[in-house]
């Protein structure tokens, strides 16, 4: 508004009224205005409007939707995250407005804003579309991630620490004998990548050297990893421990293993990732690297909040927690 105020050569309030289209602006003037307006893809940010008016008490959380992770909604740990940010929310006094946008249109994100419906987003996912959430970071709009840190990001965002995950998972796995240790999941996600990275570290702290017939690629979807264990059969490769970089990953390959004639863990050691509620119930019951849902609903709505107010708010790196079943 300022910058159209000064190619005008009028006032930020007269620029205002005009895009209100008052009466108190003379035609020309108007017309004027709107032309830059347009000229510069500006538009009356109703969310900022009603913030300012003190009107809007809803956050909008996306969760975006990428074909190739195939994670479902209905994925436990996306629910327990949605149920964390709930209470976050709704301790402080705001709705939670749920939406999915595609992940090859992140900047879709930000349409609840941009209508006024939501006074900011949380975005649940990158999906590997840093330059989109930069561009919506460029543009101010309030947007927390979850997700990893990246080289280069100019949006916030908290998530767990990842390589530490990674490492803590194959540390059990080494500690208890293991040596060759399958990785089961898609390394081209932020996420995934930094875990792989911890089990690397963790072999290499061993005098261990990756072996790459033992990473297996897997999308989040609980059958892959049926088909990661599959895969290794096909293989022939030998293995004794299995990283799993989820835990319906993990317990599909349990399930897969037994039916190959594995003995888990005897023969085989699996170790999953998130720590759902299943994970204490599954037989045997499931050691895994917690997330935590807990802390991070509460540190993304804080963040959020902060950058609402016109706050600064710095990306946030939350431990990972090995759990032992």
């Amino acid at each position: 508004m300022a910058d159209i105020a000064r190619l005008a050569g009028v006032s930020k309030a007269t620029v205002s009224r005009a895009l209100n289209h008052s009466t108190l602006v003379s035609a020309d003037t108007r017309e004027r205005i709107l032309a830059l307006a347009s000229s510069l893809n500006y538009s009356i940010n109703i969310g900022a409007q009603n913030l300012r008016l003190k009107q809007n008490r809803t956050v909008g959380v996306v969760v975006p939707y990428d074909a190739a992770a195939c994670q479902d909604l209905s994925d436990p740990f996306f629910l327990s995250l949605l149920g964390s940010l709930a209470d976050a929310l709704s301790a402080r006094g705001f709705d939670l407005l749920l939406s999915r946008v595609d992940a090859e249109q992140l900047e879709a994100a930000a349409v609840p804003f941009d209508s006024g419906r939501v006074a900011g987003i949380i975005l649940v996912g990158q999906w590997r579309r840093h330059e989109q959430l930069n561009a919506l970071a460029a543009r101010q709009v309030p947007m927390v991630v979850w997700g990893a840190q990246a080289p280069g990001q100019r949006f916030v965002t908290v998530g767990g620490d990842n390589a530490s995950g990674g490492m803590l998972a194959t540390g059990h796995l080494l500690a208890a004998g293991r040596r060759r240790i399958a990785f089961i999941g898609d390394i081209t996600q932020a996420e995934v990548a930094q875990r792989y990275r911890g089990y690397c570290q963790a072999l290499a702290a061993q005098g261990l050297e990756p072996d790459p017939r033992l990473c297996v690629p897997a999308s989040f979807l609980a059958q892959d990893g049926a088909h990661a264990v599959h895969q290794l059969a096909r293989l022939g490769v030998a293995y004794d421990g299995v990283f799993a970089c989820s835990d319906l990953l993990a317990m599909t390959a349990i399930n897969t293993l037994r039916t190959l004639g594995r003995e888990v863990p005897r023969e085989v050691a699996v170790v999953g990732y998130d720590d759902i509620a299943l994970a204490s119930y599954f037989h045997p019951p499931l050691c895994t690297i917690r997330q935590p849902v807990r802390a991070a609903g509460e540190a993304l709505v804080a963040s959020l909040m902060a950058l609402i107010e016109g706050r600064p708010a710095a990306s946030l790196q939350l431990p990972a927690e090995l759990v032992l079943r």
